[in-house]
Order: C-alpha cells, then sequence, then structure tokens
C-alpha cells in the first residue's frame, strides 16, 4: 500500500467529550470531523473499537469483531424514540474529564436495556427490516458473540472456561438449552451491535464526505475471556479444561525491564494452515467494515512471537517461535486483494520482519521520541532524515507520554542530542510543536499525532502506560472548547508548508 503525502490525527472515540461520561459517536464525533477537516487532515486514526472487558483496554476485547456498546450515542436514541426524558432524568455525576468505565457498565447498559426494551414495544419500529438483515449479514460471528454475552452474563461475569463444562466446551445440547433460556438476552445483545454499527456507519460516512478516512487498530492476538477464543477454541493452545497452555507477550524491553506478560492465548498455527486461514480472512474482512485503512498492532508477532509458558508471573522466560506470515498474508490477499494495511514494527525488529513488511509493501512505523536515545545516536533509524517514503511517523503513540510530558521527564542525554540535531533550545511550552514539525517535514508519507500533542498538554493526558493496569489508563477526555479553532489553522498552516495538504 502506498500512501499519498497526508497527515492524521491520533484519538480514541472514548476521549470525545460528551455529557454521558464517556466520548459518543454523535454530535461531538461529527464536531471533531468537521474540525480536522479544517485543520487539513486526511486521517483519523482510532484504538480498536470493541467491547472492552477487564482493565478497560480496547486491546483486550470481547470479540474482534463486535463494536463497543459504550460509544452508542443515547442523544440519538432519545431522537430515535428508544429512550425518553424519564430515562435521563437522574443522571449521575458524571467526570468531564476522565472516562469511569465501572460507571459506564452499570449505567449506560441499564439505557441500553431501555432502549431495548422500548423497541420491543413497539418504538422505533422502522428500524426492524434494517435490524434484521443486519442480524443475518452478520451472523457469522454475531450468533456466537450473543451466546458469549448472555453466558457470561448468567455466570456472574466469570471467563468462559470457567463455566460449567458442558457450555464451556459448546456441548450441542447445552448452548441448544442455552440459546433457548437466555433468548432475550441474546436479542438485546444483538440489538445492541445493531445500535453501534448503524451509528458507526454513519461517522464514517460523514468522515468520507469530509475527505477523511478513519485508520483503525487490530491487535495481533484476541483476549483470553473472548468470544472469539472460546468459539474457536481449537484454533489456539488451550488443554482440556479450557486453559492455555502457552500465552502471548514480549520480552524485556524500552517499556519495562521483565517484559510484558500480556495473557493472550496464541494460535495454533498448524490448525490455521489447514482452514486454509479462514479466521484470518474473515477477521480483515471484518475490520474493513469498521476502518479505511488497518494498522496491525504488533505485527513483528507475524514473522515470531514470543511464547510464554502458562503460568508465569513476568514474561522474562519465554523463547521466540517462528510464524507462517507470509503464508497467510498471501492467503489474506488471494481472498480479499491487495489490503490498506500499515504495520506496527516497532520493538524487536529482525530482518525477516523487514522482509515480510517489505514483501507486501506494508507501510512501518517510526516515532520521534524514540529518536534521541543513547550516546550516538545518529545512527537511530527513526531520525527524520533516516525515515522511509514509505512509512508512518509519530511524534508518539498511545502506549507513549505525550511529547510536553516526554520532553519534561527525558534525561539529559536525550536533551542534548535533540538540541544538537535541531541546533534549536526549545521549552517545555515550545516542545510538542517543535517535534510536529519534525515529523511533518519528514519523507514519511504519513505523519500521525495524538490530539494530546496538538494540545500541548501533560503527563496528565498520557492514555496507556503499558505493563500497567492503572485507573488512569484509557480515561483521558478532552472537553469541547479544547477543539479551538487557533489550533486548527495553526495545524492547517504546518500541514501546507510541508506538502501534507
Amino acid at each position: 500500500m502506498t500512501i499519498p503525502r497526508s497527515s492524521g490525527v491520533l484519538l480514541h472515540p472514548t476521549s470525545l467529550p460528551g455529557p454521558y461520561g464517556i466520548g459518543e459517536l454523535g454530535t461531538q464525533a461529527r464536531h471533531f470531523i468537521d474540525w480536522l477537516a479544517a485543520a487539513g487532515q486526511h486521517y483519523w486514526q482510532v484504538m480498536p473499537l470493541g467491547p472492552t472487558g477487564y482493565g478497560d483496554s480496547p486491546y483486550q476485547a470481547f470479540s474482534a469483531f463486535a463494536g463497543n456498546p459504550y460509544l452508542i450515542d443515547l442523544t440519538t436514541l432519545r431522537e430515535e424514540g428508544l429512550l425518553g426524558d424519564a430515562d435521563f432524568a437522574a443522571l449521575p455525576a458524571f467526570n468531564p474529564d476522565k472516562v469511569d468505565f465501572g460507571l459506564q457498565y452499570v449505567w449506560r447498559n441499564q439505557m441500553l436495556e431501555r432502549a431495548h426494551a422500548a423497541f420491543l414495544g413497539g418504538k422505533a419500529s422502522h428500524l426492524r427490516a434494517e435490524l434484521e438483515a443486519f442480524i443475518q449479514a452478520e451472523a457469522s460471528w454475531l450468533d456466537d458473540y450473543a451466546l458469549f454475552t448472555a453466558l457470561k452474563d448468567a455466570h456472574g461475569g466469570l471467563p468462559w472456561n470457567a463455566w460449567p463444562s458442558a457450555v464451556r466446551d459448546r456441548q450441542p445440547e447445552a448452548l441448544a438449552t442455552a440459546r433457548a433460556s437466555l433468548s432475550e438476552s441474546l436479542e438485546r445483545v444483538r440489538f445492541i451491535q445493531f445500535l453501534f454499527f448503524r451509528q458507526w456507519t454513519a461517522i464514517r460516512e460523514y468522515a468520507r464526505g469530509k475527505g477523511i478516512q478513519v485508520i483503525g487498530d487490530i491487535p495481533i492476538f484476541v483476549a483470553m475471556d473472548s468470544s472469539d477464543a472460546w468459539a474457536n477454541r481449537e484454533q489456539f493452545y488451550f488443554d482440556d479444561q479450557g486453559q492455555p497452555t502457552v500465552v502471548a507477550g514480549v520480552p524485556p524491553d524500552y517499556f519495562s525491564e521483565t517484559g510484558q506478560l500480556w495473557g493472550n492465548p496464541l494460535y495454533n498455527w498448524d490448525a490455521m494452515r489447514q482452514s486454509g486461514y479462514q479466521w484470518w480472512i474473515d477477521r480483515f474482512q471484518g475490520s474493513l467494515k469498521l476502518y479505511d485503512v488497518i494498522r496491525i498492532d504488533h505485527f513483528r508477532g507475524f514473522a515470531g512471537y514470543w511464547e510464554i509458558p502458562f503460568p508465569a508471573e513476568t514474561a522474562v522466560h519465554g523463547r521466540w517461535v517462528p510464524a507462517p506470515g507470509h503464508e497467510m498474508f498471501a492467503a489474506v490477499r488471494g481472498a480479499l486483494g491487495n489490503l490498506p494495511i500499515i504495520a506496527e514494527d516497532l520493538g524487536v525488529i529482525t530482518p525477516d520482519v523487514e522482509q515480510l513488511r517489505d514483501d507486501f509493501e506494508f507501510p512501518g512505523m517510526a516515532v520521534l521520541q524514540f529518536a534521541f536515545g543513547g550516546g550516538d545516536f545518529s545512527v537511530n533509524d527513526f531520525l527524520p532524515h533516516n525515515l522511509r517514503e514509505n512509512q508512518v511517523v509519530y511524534t508518539g503513540t498511545h502506549d507513549n507520554d505525550t511529547t510536553r510530558g516526554w520532553w519534561r521527564h527525558a534525561d539529559d542525554q536525550e536533551k542534548h542530542n535533540f538540541r544538537t540535531y535541531t541546533s534549536s533550545n526549545p521549552t517545555e511550552e515550545s516542545f510538542a510543536w517543535e517535534l510536529m514539525r519534525l515529523a511533518f517535514e519528514s519523507r514519511a508519507n504519513l505523519a500521525v499525532v495524538p490530539l494530546q500533542d496538538i494540545m500541548n498538554l501533560g503527563t496528565e493526558a498520557r492514555m496507556n502506560l503499558p505493563g500497567t493496569t492503572g485507573e488512569h489508563n484509557w480515561t483521558w477526555r478532552y472537553r469541547g472548547p479544547d477543539l479551538r479553532p487557533d489550533l486548527a489553522q495553526r495545524l492547517r498552516e504546518l500541514t501546507d508548508r510541508t506538502g501534507r495538504l
């Protein structure tokens, strides 16, 4: 894939402002798209849009195909008659700056249950045919996800491998009994997914009308507690009790001295090969219903992945295992054609990873916050003059500190290296836009910056600290007035000056 010289902004929809405690797919999403267009941007990058579970991480979703119900715009449901004034009479005290996922889990699910009850009662009946078409079109994943969600609720939120063995192991008679007894819950889950996809499709169409495409993440691995793992157990390394025998992570690196123990189940590539990699074909096809461009998180895992015996306390004692990335991507390309894929090729990158990326002409990534470390930094691949055209350059990502926060906490050597490289002496106030300028001036075809950097925010606005499940991860939100027209104009001028408009 070749991306024309352009730029975009990274912002997860949960960070949008709004009255109900989390960003939604309504007026504020359209306002942000309008702002992007005014700023001369061509891409909106988001993180995975799936329903989040433990730790609230979008990279640990209950499904690789489903959408996050928290993002459903309640005002739209009110306008369609699915919610009434009485439903909004007693609102919780939402924090406008942070998402309280626990509060969303209780309150928003109650609101969506009311919307479904109203639909069953005859409200918004014009949606009925559209709903039935959606259920039929998405049955390949939706039926399993609905049953998984209903069973999970029925068992007090326990992970699927802690359910009674009959439903854990998907015995046909047990599943038939569950479908009958949980039919109302199944209908509600399908209805809520319909609402999400209906609203997200409308947002994408609005963005497309403004000349903006959506870049969306798909994590290479699925969550342990997911409908994907439960419904496709033969595609992973599980024992007879549904426990993983090995799990995913990364070895010690820049982010963590003990590595990152993700805990995701690992793919049984032999089983996937026997099916012609159909699971991956389906997954990419599903992702194209959400995104215009797909960014594969942890792309290096398609060349080789870090296998950690289960159970483990850290990721230190693992091993590298080769993966059939060439064969898999060839199968996907044969089924779906050349896909618009960005490869997240950060971390421990070996020649086989680079070969896989380049053979399929996937753009890789560079993060400028990584460019100025070490003594002899002149050989750093992430320095602007070392970047390639078929590459995406970031000031930082969701896993980094904000650029202002990074400069505040950078060591003396990093600051010296930056000053030497740029012949400048930036202040904490000016640094974020200095690094943005370097990104935009680079030869990389696409430059993407987090909205926090455009707003020049500090560490308090950081989205995630890898390897932690702290209460501040994934919670940041901006307020409506913070999305100022003068910032759009300044960004547009930088975009124009660097040939990205």
